[in-house]
């Protein structure tokens, strides 16, 4: 599949190949199923045979994925109140609220830095940076860094090792796979505990 889109990309002119790859990366933190590191890497590996330039390609996906975490920051920021804090999702709890509180309040920052090294939570960490309302010119900034921090290295690898595209995609997935699982575990320990509590509460 990576060899086809690689070999479509190719025949794009480089214009549109830049606002793909900046699409992408904006879309990434509002819609997590989107691809965007593996279009990174076609994007990337394309590099040396075609006018693609290492350093516009890195700050587009890192502008593109700073401005797509701000996005949904200000979401998270708008709505937080209404939806998070009142209540209206039950499995999460008043108490819940608080321990979050607690814990965004002392790492938010450093989650913000490492969000794009954990694929399946980019888009809850932007959100709650915005209910927590962390102050939106250090969110981006920080958010910024992340980006061409993890951008630097998925572009490295495509330039490097633009001929085993396949190679590449099967350790993003097992990586992918293993944070999505762990979210998925968490996800599952919160609404076990949710429906813990109203089993025993009806008793």
């Amino acid at each position: 599949m990576l060899e086809h889109i690689l070999a479509f990309m190719a025949t794009v002119d480089t214009t549109y190949i830049y606002l793909i790859l900046f699409f992408f990366s904006f879309v990434e933190n509002v819609f997590p199923p989107s691809p965007s590191d593996v279009v990174v890497i076609v994007g990337s590996s394309l590099i040396a045979s075609t006018p693609l330039g290492y350093l516009p390609v890195l700050f587009i996906t890192s502008v593109g994925s700073a401005l797509g975490f701000v996005l949904m920051y200000f979401i998270g920021k708008l709505v937080g109140d209404k939806v998070v804090r009142s209540g209206k999702l039950k499995f999460i709890t008043n108490e819940d609220m608080s321990k979050t509180d607690m814990w965004f309040d002392k790492y938010g920052y450093k989650l913000i830095v490492a969000n794009r090294f954990l694929p399946g939570t980019r888009s809850v960490i932007s959100f709650f940076a915005g209910v927590y309302e962390l102050d939106i010119l250090k969110t981006f900034i920080l958010a910024s860094i992340s980006s061409f921090l993890w951008n630097s290295i998925i572009i490295y690898l495509g330039m490097e090792l633009g001929n085993n595209i396949s190679l590449i995609d099967s350790y993003l997935s097992t990586y992918s796979t293993i944070i999505a699982v762990l979210s998925f575990l968490i996800v599952l320990f919160f609404l076990f505990r949710f429906f813990s509590k109203k089993r025993a509460q009806k008793k």
